[in-house]
């Protein structure tokens, strides 16, 4: 029994009700259910927890220290347990440097490959450069014509002033008798004059030789001693004729010799491989013309430019200068200047300009070529080391792509080595698909073949993996921090499928977020692969094709929170579906469901965008109309964040902050329509707070309104209480003990942390003096225990507190606790608290909304509730932009922009626009393929 099944007896973790279950292994079973209702709390903090904690008490205590501690989840016992692997939610990390290729390390394997096999071409010229052994250079010499008369030369001294007279004693203690001073062969004695401040170049003569049968070993002693004496490098004089020879890398048309290949030199986290100038980021800060205007049609005197408004900087006074040479007065308009004069202000000239002036109590005259203000304050922001001089520098700069290495992270020589004719930045430019298919197909010679054969399998078989799990269209150098939470979990799949253990417990966390219907299916095989290795997977989703192809369902409920915590119904798809406790079941079978609105919104006003081009989008024309429910939708990877967060928002909130777009208007022509707007609104997926100490009824504002509810009370007014003492933010009336956490952590080394409630206040955060001030009979921290269910009965007759709460409750969030603390929010929770604090607030005009992936963690029931919320929004006279791939929303849109035909560089074309009603009828549109059923 124990072998076919994970059994877990009595667990009571968070809101969990004692419940014991059987969990079959090595099959995939998912765990659904209402938003809160526990199912991160059995798969996570039980099941995973717990079987990450026995492995790591499996372990030395040495290498436990390292590792941290799991505390024990509360439950009686679980037997069945392999060792687990978490792959949840968690974005990849935020290091700018982290990319796709590193993240998966496929990267690795290239740098190696490359630093084995690759050929490097000039930099400069862009032609092979070729190393050669001393063996090679013999073969090349001996290939000239017979007898021909040859001097083997070994140059020892390169464009350096002196006499170099100890050097040369030293070769004519050797047995050395002649130079090559500067192109002239001469005796080594006692006369030779070298002059001593010139630069010069000897070579010293190793041989004089006739080529002939039998001279091949001295000619192979001569070279090999002049490639050690000039430490690699040796030159063949053949009448006038002189052949370059080295066995280092050498550019012939510049003369630059580069150092050997290794994998560090493909690494942009290694300084021997990062672009010089932007340390390998590929992006660096780039001052903006336009941003260091601060008003055309002032003069310069009075401040036209920002960094020249300071009088007694040298900059200005050289400016000063350069003006009354050109015959410019500095009091003139600023955009009735010359032209010739704004280049030369901008950019610099090479004309020599005569500057005398006194600046800061010093007096100079010189004499020099101006090199414009771009060039002067990029080099004092680089140079300064006061950090209030960079931050005023940075207002007037914008992150660009890298000029010198055009954003691919690594330095000249790196970006010049070549296998099967691509650079490895341009090999990591290719898409998944695409660079699957080069380095499948790729030609190499024998030798080539048989070094790279492994890392070539390792390369395709890891590529192969990020393909099954449906990311065939990002690329390998498509930076970490822009993934989205389902593609970084995805990557984090396509990872544990390379390392093809088995007998494991993998638990994941909705990994179907951000997949288009028609890529669940590969997921969905991943899955059944890694089953097929003889592991057992545990799946928390909402997503109904997963659910299906499912062996086994665990439905919590009935309700979230407090209401939750309890196991409705069990079994595969078709027990869940006859269950009528069940709500999953009902919405699989189709007795419940969303419906589809009666009539679409008319929507008059819109926002027309021209020539969108951001990331893969092809200059696309846009019209998002206002004042209903907007749609953006599409395969991933089709451009839908390009378009809404790389091109409507920033220009919007640019709008916003200057009321133009004339100067600056980010990938796009033009947009026009934007007057329609009053204010934008992004609500993300991000937390509401990072520390213990926020909560629901601080994040909302209600706990300013509670406090000052308890501050009005007469007891508070007779002890003269002002709001600030019911905050357990502050000194005064919170536990001092605790410093109002409520519980004490007490650190044990070799164990984890104990957190302890506080005996002081026993864990109400609060002294009492405080809590004996009472408000219909309840304290403050009785207030912070309600759950939000409570708190609106509680304080029906506070009509703002009352609106607050009741928004809460709107969007479904009724279960939860008014101090829970926001750190175990889910994402899905903290979306959706965002938009309660939104629909509190009443905003006037019309306001634009853009949620994203809104019904991430979102069960049926929570997405009902979530569409009236955002109806309720439109009906004020807002309009809600969704980025979305559930169904269930899409089909209730008035209006839908459908991106595709796939992702990356196959997307950002417009498929199909209009009413759900419209798009089904496409034929090439993958969202209304998948769409047609729910209509």
């Amino acid at each position: 029994m124990e072998n076919k099944f994970i059994t877990i007896s009595k667990a009571k973790v968070h809101n969990l009700k004692s419940i014991s279950l059987d969990i079959p292994r090595d099959q995939i079973t998912v765990i659904t259910g209402p938003s809160g209702s526990g199912k991160s709390s059995l798969a996570f903090d039980t099941i995973y927890a717990e079987g990450q904690r026995r492995y790591i008490e499996s372990l030395s205590s040495y290498a436990r220290q390292f590792l941290g501690q799991h505390e024990a989840p509360d439950v009686e016992s679980i037997t069945g347990l392999s060792p687990a692997i978490a792959i949840d939610q968690k974005t990849s990390g935020r290091n700018p440097r982290s990319t796709v290729g590193t993240v998966t390390e496929i990267y690795d394997y290239l740098r190696v490959l490359y630093a084995r096999i690759g050929v490097p071409h000039s930099p400069k010229t862009g032609k092979p450069m070729l190393a050669q052994s001393a063996q090679q250079i013999v073969k090349r010499i001996l290939d000239l014509p017979v007898n021909s008369k040859l001097q083997i030369l070994a140059p020892i001294v390169r464009g350096r002033k002196g006499e170099h007279k100890e050097e040369l004693s030293q070769y004519l203690a050797q047995g050395f008798s002649r130079i090559r001073l500067d192109g002239e062969i001469l005796q080594i004695d006692d006369d030779l004059k070298i002059t001593k401040n010139q630069h010069h170049n000897i070579d010293l003569v190793i041989d004089r030789l006739v080529l002939k049968d039998g001279i091949t070993q001295r000619l192979t002693d001569s070279v090999e001693f002049a490639l050690k004496i000039a430490k690699g490098y040796m030159v063949v004089l053949k009448d006038e004729e002189e052949l370059f020879f080295t066995e280092k890398f050498y550019c012939p048309a510049t003369g630059e010799s580069y150092p050997e290949l290794e994998p560090r030199l493909f690494s942009f986290n290694s300084p021997v491989g990062a672009c010089p100038e932007c340390n390998g980021l590929g992006e660096t800060k780039v001052l903006i013309k336009e941003l260091l205007m601060v008003d055309p049609s002032l003069s310069i005197n009075e401040g036209a430019i920002g960094p020249l408004a300071k009088k007694s900087t040298f900059l200005y006074q050289m400016l000063k200068c350069v003006a009354k040479e050109e015959k410019v007065s500095l009091d003139e308009p600023y955009k009735k200047l010359p032209q010739k004069f704004k280049n030369i202000l901008f950019d610099g000239t090479d004309k020599v300009y005569t500057f005398s002036f006194k600046s800061e109590n010093s007096t100079f005259n010189f004499k020099k070529s101006f090199v414009g203000i771009m060039a002067w304050l990029q080099k004092k922001y680089h140079e300064s080391e006061s950090e209030k001089v960079r931050t005023e520098l940075e207002s007037y700069m914008r992150i660009e792509v890298c000029p010198a290495c055009k954003g691919e992270r690594l330095n000249s020589y790196a970006r010049s080595v070549k296998v099967a004719n691509l650079s490895l930045m341009q090999a990591c430019s290719l898409s998944v698909d695409d660079s699957y298919a080069f380095f499948k197909d790729i030609k190499l010679g024998t030798e080539e073949a048989q070094i790279a054969e492994k890392l070539l399998k390792e390369i395709r078989s890891r590529i192969k993996f990020l393909v099954d799990v449906g990311l065939n269209y990002l690329t390998l150098n498509r930076s970490a921090v822009t993934l989205s939470g389902g593609e970084s979990q995805r990557i984090r799949l396509a990872t544990q499928i390379g390392s093809a253990l088995s007998g494991v417990l993998y638990v994941l966390d909705e990994p179907s977020i951000g997949l288009h219907q028609r890529d669940n299916d590969r997921l969905i095989n991943t899955l059944k692969h890694l089953k097929s290795l003889g592991n057992t997977i545990l799946v928390v989703e909402h997503d109904e094709d997963t659910m299906m192809a499912a062996d086994h369902i665990i439905d919590m409920g009935p309700g979230a929170g407090i209401h939750g915590g309890e196991i409705i119904a069990q079994g595969d798809a078709k027990n869940i579906m006859k269950s009528a406790k069940s709500l999953t079941g009902q919405f699989l079978a189709g007795k419940i469901k969303i419906d589809v609105p009666q009539e679409r919104r008319t929507l008059k006003n819109k926002i027309v965008i021209k020539g969108a081009n951001s990331n893969n989008l092809k200059k696309l024309d846009v019209e998002v109309p206002l004042g209903g429910l907007i749609c953006v939708t599409g395969v991933s990877g089709s451009g839908k964040s390009s378009l809404v967060h790389n091109v409507l928002v920033p220009n919007l909130k640019q709008y916003f902050d200057d009321g133009d777009l004339s100067e600056y208007l980010k990938n796009a022509k033009n947009i026009t329509g934007l007057h329609h707007l009053n204010s934008l609104i992004e609500l993300d997926q991000s937390p509401i707070g990072r520390t213990p100490h926020s909560n629901p009824a601080t994040y909302t504002g209600l706990f300013d309104d509670i406090r000052n509810i308890f501050a009005n009370s007469n007891e508070a007014k007779l002890r003269g209480y002002k709001p600030g003492r019911f905050s357990f933010n502050v000194k005064g009336g919170r536990c001092e003990s605790c410093e109002g956490n409520g519980v004490k952590k007490i650190e044990m080394h070799f164990l984890s942390d104990v957190y302890v409630t506080c005996a002081e206040c026993n864990g109400s955060r609060y002294n009492n003096e405080t809590l004996s001030v009472l408000y219909k009979g309840r304290n403050i921290a009785d207030i912070l225990k309600m759950s939000i269910e409570e708190a609106h009965e509680f304080f029906a007759n506070h009509p703002r507190v009352e609106r607050i709460l009741k928004t809460l409750l709107d969007v479904g969030l009724g279960y939860m606790a008014m101090g829970q603390s926001a750190t175990t929010l889910s994402g899905g929770e903290a979306q959706r608290m965002k938009l309660a604090r939104e629909l509190a607030k009443r905003v006037k005009g019309s306001c634009l909304y853009v949620l994203d992936e809104p019904t991430t963690g979102l069960h049926f029931q929570d997405i009902k509730m979530l569409l009236s919320a955002i109806n309720q929004l439109i009906e004020l006279g807002h309009t809600v932009l969704v980025i979305e791939h559930n169904l269930d929303v899409i089909k209730t849109a008035d209006y839908i922009i459908d991106l595709g035909p796939e992702g990356g560089k196959n997307g950002g074309e417009i498929i199909a626009t209009g009413t759900p009603e419209e798009v089904v009828k496409v034929s090439g549109s993958f969202t209304g393929k998948y769409l047609k059923k729910y209509l």
